[in-house]
């Protein structure tokens, strides 16, 4: 089974792949961990803040490591911001049969409520060197763009609304 977690930053997409290894013993690729090995071994000129031409960059090869580990009966959860919308389409149903998507996205009211504690919580698995661009008006933004995107696509979203509870049973 591959297991893939999208969301904006600040969602807790690594905390729940770290939570599902534990768990599951599902070995998890951090999409930002690939996209650092890259930047910083100069094979792309792209930067951090470049997303949508990161997602476009690295789609194709976590793709193509989904397609593997299917193809080779193993279980991988992968997570990142970095999962296009529309990425169903690249999958023949065989595939799509071996895959759960999960789209992690807060709620406004939540954002409001305990944005205190998401800039808080933010450095509980990845250590953020700069964390300035993080803003309630950016995290309000991305979270609504992510939840309207899956929503247009029929995607599941795991909502975020009351408190920070999330958690996916793979049985």
């Amino acid at each position: 089974m591959i297991v893939l977690i999208t969301g904006p930053s600040h969602t807790g997409k690594t905390l729940l792949a770290q939570k599902l290894l534990e768990k599951y013993k599902f070995p998890y690729l951090s999409i930002d961990h690939l996209k650092m090995g890259l930047i910083r071994s100069g094979y792309t000129h792209l930067t951090p803040e470049d997303d949508d031409a990161l997602t476009d960059y690295l789609w194709p090869v976590v793709r193509e490591i989904v397609k593997t580990a299917i193809e080779n009966q193993q279980n991988l959860i992968v997570e990142g911001c970095y999962i296009p919308f529309d990425w169903a389409k690249d999958f023949e149903k065989a595939y799509l049969d071996q895959i759960r998507y999960y789209c992690l996205v807060m709620s406004e009211a939540y954002i409001k409520n305990h944005f205190a504690s998401i800039k808080e919580y933010a450095n509980v698995m990845e250590k953020r060197l700069d964390d300035q661009g993080c803003t309630l008006e950016s995290i309000l933004k991305d979270h609504a763009y992510f939840r309207e995107c899956a929503q247009k696509h029929h995607l599941k979203v795991v909502l975020i609304d009351d408190k920070y509870d999330v958690d996916i049973d793979l049985e």
